[in-house]
């Protein structure tokens, strides 16, 4: 069978040859006569492994030696916790902006460990903009300050990194990292999901500044706790070792195309495409305010609702995949991560553009 084009937010697009690399070493890894998910995470080979990881995204973000590079397990989810059992203690607020689904779940949880000032929300708007930053309410005696640069789910981006003084900022890059050129200095810490830009799913990466990472809860679980998994070279417990070892791949794979430099020329062309097609288009409508739309994540609402189905239906004929916007949310939604070469968006708009023709 042809693979087709996935456009899904995540568990989402791997390369193929991050893929064909992965299966010509499933069976007999470097000579040990078996896979990797096999070995002892705290074998020679293995470690090797997993310090070429790190290596390698440090050299492709740029991350010195003042931060911590961990490879965990929990998703992004699980780092709602982290963060504020890692940087709150004292009952000091933490400051979260407010921008669609993912922001407001961090911030649920977050409440459940201290007081949470939403410094600027967009929920009236419908989160389909950014708050203006002359409005946000910082405090500058904050734990830290906490956004999220990219909604997956209603395709919302900041375009820009908030200025937060002194106040640490933590930023949830699940769907943006890796896909540009990053000012880690600016940040104390940033985590993000693996299942979209760095490999499957069952990984988290958690980059913080090394000297956060004693600020923490005194219940902080062993877990959760980044100096502890600093300490241990993220081998607290057992890693995700296949989904480091596929990472690892994906950064090698990254550094092939040029970095992060020539993804981001990539990435900005193939959101310009079909943001181009909408825009031109009576059929096809985006929600977000042009300022706030993401390159990654391209939510389409059709004219007609009741035409939803099939489109999904004909679109997964045509080897279109992952279409379907979430569920809170409907209409449509083509993700565009790494993986996903412009030829996938060429042939979405030619789909598109025939199913207005046949359907308006």
């Amino acid at each position: 069978m042809s693979r087709v084009f996935n456009f899904s937010a995540g568990p989402a697009a791997l390369p193929e040859a991050v893929l064909e690399r992965a299966q010509s070493e499933w069976m007999d890894f470097r000579g040990t006569g078996m896979s990797v998910m096999e070995m002892s995470h705290r074998g020679k080979t293995f470690m090797q492994v997993a310090e070429k990881a790190e290596q390698d995204l440090r050299g492709l973000l740029g991350v010195s030696d003042d931060y911590a590079v961990l490879f965990l397990q929990g998703g992004a989810t699980g780092q709602f916790a982290a963060v504020p059992l890692n940087l709150q203690s004292g009952g000091q607020a933490m400051d979260y902006i407010d921008t669609g689904a993912w922001s407001g779940k961090a911030i649920k949880e977050a409440g459940k460990y201290g007081p949470v000032n939403i410094v600027a929300s967009s929920q009236a708007q419908g989160y389909a903009s950014i708050p203006d930053p002359a409005t946000w309410k910082l405090d500058p005696a904050a734990a830290y300050v906490h956004y999220t640069p990219n909604e997956t789910i209603g395709g919302v981006e900041f375009h820009f990194v908030p200025e937060t003084g002194s106040v640490p900022l933590v930023a949830d890059m699940s769907s943006t990292i890796l896909s540009r050129p990053l000012e880690i200095e600016r940040f104390g810490v940033i985590y993000a999901g693996a299942q979209k830009n760095i490999g499957p799913a069952g990984l988290t990466l958690v980059i913080v500044r090394k000297d956060l990472m004693e600020r923490k809860s005194a219940q902080v679980p062993a877990v959760l706790d980044y100096a502890l998994q600093a300490r241990n070279d993220s081998m607290y417990n057992t890693p995700p070792t296949l989904a480091w070892y596929l990472s690892g791949l994906v950064f090698e794979w990254l550094l092939e195309q040029g970095g992060l430099p020539a993804m981001a020329e990539v990435n900005q062309r193939k959101a310009r495409t079909l943001y181009h097609f909408v825009d031109n288009s009576e059929f096809y409508r985006n929600p977000v305010e042009p300022s706030a739309r993401s390159w990654m994540n391209v939510p389409f609402i059709l004219a007609d609702e009741s035409l939803d189905g099939s489109f999904l239906k004909q679109a997964e004929a045509a080897g279109l995949s992952g279409l379907k916007g979430h569920r809170s949310v409907g209409g449509m939604r083509a993700s565009l991560y790494n993986a996903v070469p412009e030829a996938a968006v060429e042939v979405l708009v030619e789909f598109m553009a025939d199913f207005e023709q046949r359907h308006a």
